[in-house]
């Protein structure tokens, strides 16, 4: 069984901000394969279902970005999910561009306190990830005022199109080797 998180930050007010960009990547993928939700346990809003032959649990933590690893931890435990092969964490990043995507099979936290809370909850930084750019801050502007802003309109649409890429990407890696599912959406994106 496979445990995918999308992070970013629950309530109407943080909706289609840079700082969602795994909540859309995981709402896009609970539409296309008609995952049932599960309600809200384990600080999470979930459902369980199945992508492409595998048994998926899709999940959005309920606890703000930065305690994303108290959801993340929860999920695991019940799920006896094992955190190095079953877990794929989609999240924003700010070091890629709009619209691109990254897959990594592990690493550090690299500054997202999301991913920091997950490591520390989990004790490991060996799991799997897609991440989803968002574009580097502009000069003057404060971290969190850029990741809790929305995207304008000319990137809105390319973000739809990395939000699905995102979610290709978490069933790739489900259903193929890392180092493939690496080659296919690592590579630069065509402008």
């Amino acid at each position: 069984m496979y445990l995918i998180v999308g992070l970013g930050n629950p309530g109407k007010q943080y909706e289609n901000t840079r700082h969602n960009v795994g909540f859309d990547a995981v709402d896009l993928l609970v539409d296309e394969y008609r995952v049932p939700s599960s309600g809200k346990q384990h600080k999470a809003m979930y459902g369980k279902g199945v992508i492409a032959g595998q048994k998926v649990i899709l999940a959005k933590p309920l606890t703000y970005m930065n305690l994303s690893g108290e959801s993340v931890r929860a999920l695991v435990d019940y799920y006896k999910i094992d955190p190095e092969e079953e877990l794929i964490v989609i999240y924003d990043d700010i070091s890629l561009e709009p619209g691109k995507i990254r897959i990594r099979k592990k690493g550090s936290a690299g500054g997202h306190n999301g991913i920091k809370n997950i490591i520390a909850q989990l004790g490991t930084q060996n799991f799997q990830r897609v991440k989803v750019g968002v574009g580097e801050k502009p000069k003057g502007w404060d971290l969190a005022d850029y990741v809790l802003s929305r995207f304008p309109k000319d990137e809105r649409v390319l973000m739809e199109e990395a939000f699905e890429r995102a979610g290709e990407a978490a069933v790739c890696m489900m259903n193929d080797t890392m180092e493939h599912a690496m080659n296919q959406f690592n590579k630069k994106t065509e402008k």
